[in-house]
Parts: structure tokens; sequence; C-alpha cells
């Protein structure tokens, strides 16, 4: 029940009674009673939300780990008229330094007072961000936890099923801060068949006795998050299901409350093809997980 506000808002309860929440004017559509905690009406500080200021918002974070696809993603969020996805808000170390900084930072960027390139403003109606797990998601996941639950945030789950193209990635990257074979530049997404032609030449040698590790590192910190998570409202994407089936997309419009659009990117790809042809020392590599629990991201996929 929302109070000091003055119009009709009618939700459909299970027990089909109907319950009444008040504000300004407004005339809504009838909302199952588990959606209304992911329903809010933010007034920012920076603008006013005119016309849409009846339309309600959802509050979203998209947590990944670097080169997982997850800049793909968004930018395929981005597209939909009415998503507001502001990329990585705590790659910076100076907004991570403690659980009061995160949720003050939180509490901006759900108000719609986060300025960026992709703010929708007015008529936004999701708003969130992209979060790596490495950047204090989990150090202070007891507090972020809290602040979800109390403040209906829903979680999207962004991983790569093929650990070792993600390593891969990593280390062309990695490669490419350093070398900028794009006339000087540090690209880590590209937007030409050139780009991603020039990148896809580099092929890192793997370091045998990180191989394992390195994989297990990763697939352990995907579980920890996934298990501190938990009693948050999510979703578990895969970037490999994305790819190969677009429905995907049409679940997580679905889990944010949006409507229906085709979303589209202008990333292209870098690395396609065998991972044989993308490994200096493939016959080590393969060797290496052959009869391991990691054999599988030797296969194509």
């Amino acid at each position: 029940m929302c109070i000091n506000q003055t119009s009709n808002y009618l939700l459909q309860a299970k027990s089909l009674s109907i319950h009444v929440i008040n504000r300004h004017n407004c005339h809504y559509p009838i909302f199952q009673e588990e959606d209304i905690h992911y329903l809010h009406f933010p007034k920012p500080q920076t603008f006013t939300r005119e016309e849409c200021a009846c339309n309600p918002v959802r509050f979203f974070a998209i947590l990944s780990m670097q080169r997982s696809g997850s800049g793909w993603f968004e930018t395929l969020l981005n597209s939909h008229m009415n998503v507001s996805s502001n990329g990585e808000i705590f790659g910076a170390k100076s907004r991570r330094t403690n659980a009061s900084v995160i949720l003050e930072i939180m509490d901006n960027v759900f108000n719609l007072d986060w300025i960026s390139s992709s703010s929708k403003n007015e008529c936004t109606a999701a708003i969130g961000f992209k979060w790596m797990l490495n950047q204090g998601a989990l150090e202070y996941h007891e507090e972020i936890v809290d602040y979800f639950n109390r403040r209906g945030v829903s979680a999207i789950f962004l991983f790569r099923r093929n650990l070792l193209r993600r390593l891969i990635s990593l280390l062309a990257n990695s490669y490419d801060k350093d070398a900028k074979p794009l006339n000087g530049t540090h690209k880590s997404h590209t937007h030409s068949p050139y780009e991603a032609k020039v990148l896809a030449k580099y092929k890192p040698v793997v370091n045998m006795s990180l191989l394992i590790p390195n994989l297990r590192n990763a697939q352990r910190k995907a579980n920890r998050a996934l298990e501190c998570f938990k009693s948050t409202r999510h979703i578990l994407l895969y970037y490999e299901d994305i790819v190969q089936n677009h429905t995907k997309l049409a679940d997580v419009q679905e889990f944010l409350g949006l409507p229906q659009r085709e979303l589209i990117s202008g990333q292209v790809k870098i690395h396609n093809g065998p991972l044989s042809q993308q490994i200096e020392n493939w016959d080590e590599v393969q060797k290496k997980l052959k009869g391991t629990p990691y054999d599988t991201f030797l296969i194509k996929d």
C-alpha cells in the first residue's frame, strides 16, 4: 500500500481481493501481486519524467565476468527504446571502496540520476548497469543482496559455458592493450569486420601451469556468485545460448517486463571458428585438458 498520493491503481491479488494503490492521476493496468515489489516510480533530481511519470520502472544488474559477452549483451539491451543499462559503473575502484559507497551509487542509478550515453531518461522502463564479479559484487555480497531484496532489484547472470574460449579472449584482449594493432588504439570490442579480422590474427600462447587453475577459478567464481545471490529474483543466461537461440532475448525482455522488441548490436565477434586456429600451442592445450572435466571445452561450440 502506497500512501500520501492521489489516484487508483488496481492490483489483482492471488486471493482475488482488490488492493488500491494511490498515485497522482495515473491509470494502471492490473499487475500480479508478486510483481509490485519490482515496480518503481523514481523521482529524479536532475530532470522530470513528464508524461512518463506514471510508467513503472524495473531495476536490474547484469552480473558477469570479463570477456563473457556482457558488453555485446548490454548493447542488445540498450537497443530497446525503454532500457538504460549504464555500463561498468563499478569499474573505478573509488566507487567500490566500501559497501556504503556502493549502495549510495546504486541509489543514484535507480533514481535515474546517473547520466550516461545510455540514459533514456523520462521514458525508461528498466534501468540498470553491468557489474563484474571482481568489482566488489562478491566482496560485499551480503550488503548487496540485502539491498537487491529490499529495493526490488533483479539480477541477470551472464556467463560463458566454454571457459577456455573466455580465457583465449582474455589473453588476446590483454595483448591488445599493449600492442594496440588497430592504429595504436586499444579496442575491447569491434564494430567492423576489418577490426575483428585484425585483432583475430593474434594467437596467444597458453601457460600450461596456469591453464587448469584459471579454468577452475572461473568456474568457482561463477558458482559462488549464484550461491551468494540465490535469494534474489534472478535469471541465468549463457553467452552461447543467446548466440544460438535468439528466443533467449525474448526471455530477458519478459523477465524485465518489457514490450517485446527486436534487439540489435553493432558489435562484431572477434574470434570465430575452431579453437585450434586461435591458440598458438594448441597441441599442448589439447593434451593438457584431455581426460579432465574441461575436455569438453576443446570441442567446437
